[in-house]
């Protein structure tokens, strides 16, 4: 058993998920996912934005996030975002414990604004959605300045050898 359905499988029972709907939704979330990358979350979540489109679930991996959805009336399994972390801009969270809810928002990278809803049992699990999502997408935000691997500039001169120390004429 690879890590993915290793770490898969709890986390669907961890969010209450029928082993039914996990199956269901398991090989569209195996063919995006890779073997080797462990689920962090799974979750049932909505889009606050267009509420009747039918139910989402929601996977969250340390490199990639999926999110499926399964339409109402056929109850057919469509895939609705799959992108790998390091593609996501302006993600924002918004915790609402009186509504036992997060409101999670990223720009995908063909600049679509996604916004999903997440409800929780308890105001506990919404701090620890709310911790969850600070180490997946604060802790892995690079710096935003530019690294520098080498300059063009020109050395010190007290780096410079001396056979290229300039000549000044006295």
């Amino acid at each position: 058993m690879d890590v993915f359905s290793r770490t898969f499988l709890p986390a669907a029972s961890e969010a209450g998920l029928a082993m039914q709907t996990a199956s269901r939704h398991m090989p569209v979330f195996r063919r995006c996912v890779g073997s080797g990358d462990a689920t962090i979350l799974v979750t049932r979540c909505s889009r606050p934005d267009r509420p009747v489109t039918g139910e989402y679930l929601f996977l969250l991996t340390h490199r990639r996030l999926v999110v499926t959805r399964q339409t109402r009336v056929l109850h057919r399994l469509r895939l609705h975002l799959n992108t790998e972390l390091r593609e996501l801009s302006h993600v924002t969270w918004s915790p609402d414990p009186r509504l036992h809810s997060v409101e999670l928002a990223a720009t995908a990278i063909d600049g679509v604004r996604e916004r999903f809803l997440i409800r929780t049992q308890h105001p506990k699990q919404v701090w620890q959605l709310d911790a969850l999502f600070n180490h997946a997408f604060r802790s892995r935000v690079r710096s935003a300045r530019p690294r520098v691997v080498a300059t063009v500039a020109e050395a010190p001169t007290a780096a410079r050898p001396a056979a290229f120390q300039p000549v000044v004429a006295r």
